[in-house]
This record gives C-alpha cells, sequence and structure tokens, in this order.
C-alpha cells in the first residue's frame, strides 16, 4: 500500500505570506539617490527691449535650467566651459558640509573653469529643503547665469503648511543692454560708478511696461479657489526688490530655505541672493479682470539706480472655454508698492521673520556665544592712480569694506593654498575683530573715507559659536547691505536703526524663535546682529550681494579650521578640481 501523502501545514506558510505582504506595506525609509545634470556653458543670442546680444548662459537657456532634487539627494553636475570667459558655479544657500570644494565662489574655494575645461559639482544636501538657487560666482557674470535649486522635502514628508495645488519658480532679475562685464569693468577702472540695467525681469521676461516688451511678459495662468507655492528668487545684480501682487494677499511660509512662522502681506521685499516662499490663494470665484504682479527697487543709497518697474499677468482661467470677453475688455488692477526709500516697511518687514521653532524644525540658536565680533560694512574710497583722472567722490575712486579693510581677490583660490599649507603670501589670518577706528558710524562721517587694501581671512577653530553685529556706516551715504555667508546658515538675533549699543541692544535679543537664514540686509543706517555655530571646517566667503558692492572690496572669508574627529575634517579636493 503506497504511504500517504502528507502536506506541509498551511497555517504556517499563510503566516509567513502575510508577513511578508505586511513587510511590503510598511513604509520603507526613502532612498536618496544620485542626481546628475550637465551643464553647457554656451553663449546665446538673446532679444529684450528690442534689443540682440550674446549672452553667457547655462545650456542655451535664460534663467538657466530648473535643479530638482530631494533632501538627502547626491547631486553630481557636470560643467563644461564653451566660452571665451572663466567661470564658476555657486549653490547658494547649499551648506557643502566638509565639502569647501563644491561651493564655487572663485579664487576662494576654488580656481575659475577655464575655456574648454570641465569641473564636476560632487555634493550631497544633507539636512536642507526649499528654495534655494544657483549662480555664476566670477565678475557679473550671474547677470545671465542663475536658475532655482529646489530641493523638496523627503519622500513621504509633507510640507508645514498646506499643500499647494502647483508650485512656480518665480525668478526677479536684471537685463542690461549692454554688457555687464564691460559695465564693471569699465567703472573699475574709472573709479565712478557703473552704469544701471535698462530693466529688471520676471522669469526672464520684462513684460509690458517696458517699450517693445508687451510680447515678452510672464503670465501665470491660475484657477480659482486653489492654493499655489509661489517660490520668489531674487537674482538681481544691484537691486533689493519689493514684488506684490494687485488685489492679492501673499501668505509667506520660508526663507531662504527655512520654514517660518507664517504672516499675511500684500508687499514683499526680497534682497538679492535671497529667496522667499509664498503661498498664494486665489479667489473663490471667477473675478472677471486679470492682475499684474510687479516689482520695483527698495532704493537706499545715493548713487544711480534703474527706476524701472517689471511686470508679469495673473490671470484666471475662464469658467467657459470660449468665452465671448476678450482679455483686453477686462479690468486690469495694479498693484501698489511702497515709495522707493521705504526704510520703515523694510525694517518692519524684516521684523516678522520668525522661526518656526518646534519639535520637528527646531531653533538651535547658539544661547553661549565663544566669540563676538563687531564689522563696520560700507563704502569709502582709494586713491586715484598716477596719471589718471578718477569720476569717484573728488577725484578718487569707489571702493567699499568690511572693518575698513576692501578684499583684494587673491590668484590661488584660498582653501587650495589652506589645505596644501602654502597660504603664506597669499592670504593674511590676521583679519580685524573689530573697526580699526572707532567713529559715530551713522552720525556725520570724518573726511577720511579712504579704506586699506588686503587679502585677510578670520580664523575660527572647529565648533566656535559666534556672534557677529555688522554695523552700516554712513561714510558715503547710509545704504542697505545683504550680506551673505557662504557654508553656514544663521540666526538673526537682533537689529535696530542708529550706532549698536553693546550695553543695551543684547538685552533685546531674540534667542528663542529667531529667523534662520544665509542672507539678510544691513539696515541703511542701523545694525544687525547674527549668530552662528562655526560646525563647517574650510574657508568660506562672506559678501555683500550687491555686485557692485563686491566688486569694490565688500567681502571677506571666514576659516574654519578642523575639528579633532574624522567627521570634522574638510575632505580632501576633487582629481577634477580646476587648476589656476
Amino acid at each position: 500500500m503506497a504511504p500517504p501523502i502528507t502536506f506541509p501545514s498551511l497555517v504556517p506558510m499563510a503566516m509567513l505570506i502575510i508577513a511578508f505582504l505586511a513587510l511590503c506595506l510598511i513604509p520603507q525609509p526613502a532612498q536618496a539617490i544620485t542626481r546628475h545634470y550637465e551643464f553647457n556653458i554656451t553663449m546665446q543670442n538673446m532679444t529684450r527691449l528690442c534689443h540682440t546680444k550674446s549672452i553667457v548662459t547655462v545650456n542655451g537657456k535664460f534663467p538657466g535650467p530648473r535643479i530638482v532634487t530631494r533632501e538627502g539627494d547626491r547631486l553630481l553636475i557636470k560643467v563644461t566651459n564653451h566660452v571665451p570667459n572663466n567661470i564658476t558655479l555657486h549653490w547658494h544657500g547649499v551648506r557643502q558640509l566638509r565639502n569647501g570644494w563644491a561651493d564655487g565662489p572663485a579664487y576662494i574655494t576654488q580656481c575659475p573653469i577655464q575655456t574648454g575645461q570641465t569641473y564636476v559639482y560632487n555634493y550631497t544636501i544633507v539636512g536642507q529643503r526649499g528654495t534655494l538657487w544657483w549662480h555664476a560666482h566670477i565678475s557679473w557674470l550671474r547677470s545671465t547665469v542663475y536658475g532655482p535649486l529646489i530641493i523638496l522635502p523627503k519622500e513621504n514628508v509633507s510640507y508645514p503648511f498646506v499643500k499647494p495645488y502647483k508650485e512656480v519658480p518665480i525668478i526677479l532679475g536684471e537685463w542690461f543692454n549692454a554688457d555687464p562685464e564691460a559695465i564693471i569693468s569699465q567703472a573699475l577702472q574709472t573709479g565712478g560708478g557703473p552704469n544701471v540695467s535698462d530693466a529688471y525681469t520676471i522669469n526672464g521676461l520684462p513684460g509690458p511696461l517696458y517699450n517693445c516688451s508687451a510680447k515678452d511678459t510672464f503670465k501665470l495662468k491660475v484657477k480659482p479657489g486653489k492654493t499655489y507655492l509661489l517660490r520668489m528668487i531674487n537674482a538681481a545684480l544691484n537691486d533689493e526688490l519689493f514684488f506684490s501682487i494687485a488685489n492679492h494677499t501673499l501668505t509667506v511660509v520660508e526663507a531662504d530655505a527655512l520654514y517660518i512662522k507664517p504672516f499675511d502681506t500684500e508687499t514683499l521685499l526680497v534682497t538679492p541672493g535671497q529667496t522667499t516662499n509664498v503661498l498664494l490663494k486665489t479667489k473663490s470665484e471667477y473675478p472677471d479682470a486679470t492682475f499684474l504682479m510687479s516689482a520695483r527697487p527698495y532704493v537706499t543709497g545715493q548713487g544711480t539706480f534703474d527706476n524701472s518697474t517689471v511686470a508679469g499677468i495673473l490671470e484666471y482661467e475662464s469658467p467657459t472655454l470660449h468665452s465671448t470677453k476678450s482679455v483686453k475688455k477686462i479690468p486690469l488692477f495694479k498693484p501698489v508698492l511702497p515709495p522707493l526709500n521705504d526704510t520703515a516697511f523694510a525694517a518692519n518687514f524684516s521684523k516678522r521673520f520668525r522661526s518656526l521653532a518646534n519639535s520637528q524644525f527646531p531653533a538651535n540658536v547658539p544661547q553661549n556665544v565663544d566669540k563676538r565680533f563687531f564689522f563696520t560694512v560700507g563704502l569709502g574710497t582709494n586713491p586715484c592712480d598716477k596719471n589718471q583722472t578718477c569720476q569717484g567722490p573728488n577725484g578718487t575712486k569707489f571702493a567699499a569694506s568690511i572693518n575698513n579693510v576692501s578684499f583684494v581677490q587673491p590668484t590661488i583660490a584660498l582653501l587650495q593654498s589652506h589645505f596644501s599649507g602654502q597660504s603664506k603670501g597669499v592670504y593674511s589670518p590676521y583679519f580685524p575683530v573689530n573697526p580699526l577706528n572707532w567713529f559715530n558710524y551713522t552720525g556725520n562721517p570724518p573726511n577720511n573715507t579712504m579704506v586699506t587694501n588686503g587679502t585677510k581671512v578670520l580664523v575660527l577653530p572647529f565648533n566656535t559659536s559666534v556672534e557677529l553685529i555688522m554695523q552700516d556706516t554712513s561714510l558715503l551715504g547710509a545704504e542697505s547691505h545683504p550680506l551673505h555667508l557662504h557654508g553656514f546658515n544663521f540666526f538673526v538675533v537682533g537689529q535696530g536703526f542708529g550706532n549698536f549699543d553693546p550695553n543695551k541692544d543684547p538685552a533685546k535679543f531674540n534667542l528663542i524663535d529667531p529667523v534662520e537664514r544665509n542672507t539678510i540686509g544691513v539696515p541703511s543706517g542701523g545694525w544687525v546682529a547674527i549668530r552662528f555655530l562655526a560646525d563647517n571646517p574650510g574657508v568660506w566667503f562672506m559678501h555683500c550681494h550687491l555686485e557692485v558692492h563686491t566688486s569694490w572690496g565688500l567681502k571677506m572669508a571666514w576659516l574654519v579650521l578642523d575639528g579633532k574627529l574624522p567627521n570634522q575634517k574638510l575632505i580632501p579636493p576633487p582629481s577634477d578640481l580646476p587648476q589656476c
């Protein structure tokens, strides 16, 4: 008799299958991926204001291509230079932890990519999400070489605000009919102020308020009753910009890729270098009207400026596809922007920004300070070269400085000379921690406006907690200066007008929920106080993001030394790092 056929019990097997399926249904940790981009630097003919010229671009596009990534992802961006100019690219606001080689400012962290050369920017987005941007970081090439860098949260992580129906980058820029490289070259030669731009742009388009530009208008088509996330970026060379959309309120939810406590406003002020995410809630029903979105400058200096207005159009999709009314017949509303010199608006707007400071997004403000620094920022002069007449103040050349040191660009990158231990003759490690000459900074300026010139860095031991007061001066006129710090975010713990008072002002500092950002306006005729932890070894540029002031020397660098542990040290340079 054949032996009975035995089946293994089906119960354990069923349990195994159920367990396996259950495992599959558990959300797996999101996998960070490597994203590859190819950036070819090429000349491209471009026409604006009925004026055609050849401009430097990435991949022939103006503005340049959008980079979209996620927190935790690695980016490999291969940049090949096909133009006569030297080029570098900076990933504005990316912390570049221990990896200054990918930061991009020319002669600070790298030598430029020369004609015919290639360099791969290789970096990982660690602990950051939001709107940043990228731009050329040599001379004035960023006037046309820029684009959005959008970092989405990790998979399955939501925004701390209502999920938008759609996300739209809005980049404010400047257009010059002349070649910006020729403009700054001539200004540095004559010592005078450079010629100003011919138009402002929204996503590269000047819009209907300029001659010959109605066809070059940015249009944002929206549906009623929806929420749109506008990712605002100010990529203008030399102008802080007010921005508003007629008859619409904007809710600010993020600054420089850091979430903030939401607040409503009719008008934004965005300095060059800053990014601001806002929610636009459209009207619940079709409004039978169109609305201008406009930007124009906030001006504090005494020099000439581009006093024009860029406009785009917010257009609601009509409920009937074949509407009998043409767009021309429905009313067009225009926003009311603050006066050009509205410093009170600028100060009040800046004070409204506060960190979320909750358990998910804490504000880790340094409570104890290891080192305190006081920097004056402002304009000044250099003597005219012999046998030359100069167009700066009283026959001098315009200059700009921090603590009266106007930065002289080296011919070898600072980070390379630091890493190789060959810094002698390249830079001095003795940047002044206070002004060498004290005066009434915001009162009547002294007669002597001359600056000193040098390549100096300020050395910080790893993990130093820093408090920095930046004080505007009235030398050649008080002026707002948007200061950008590479390699770090910082907390804006205080700001005010007049001269900083070390005895009274610190008592008013906000150490609980100050805004955290990478670029902040030093108020015109005032001061700002920031704190940051120097936990990122390397050489990190700090400069005014008004390009003309950077060209004049309003810049310096921090040298953060290695820590003791392996993960506290600057990594070695990549093999393809450009040489000078």
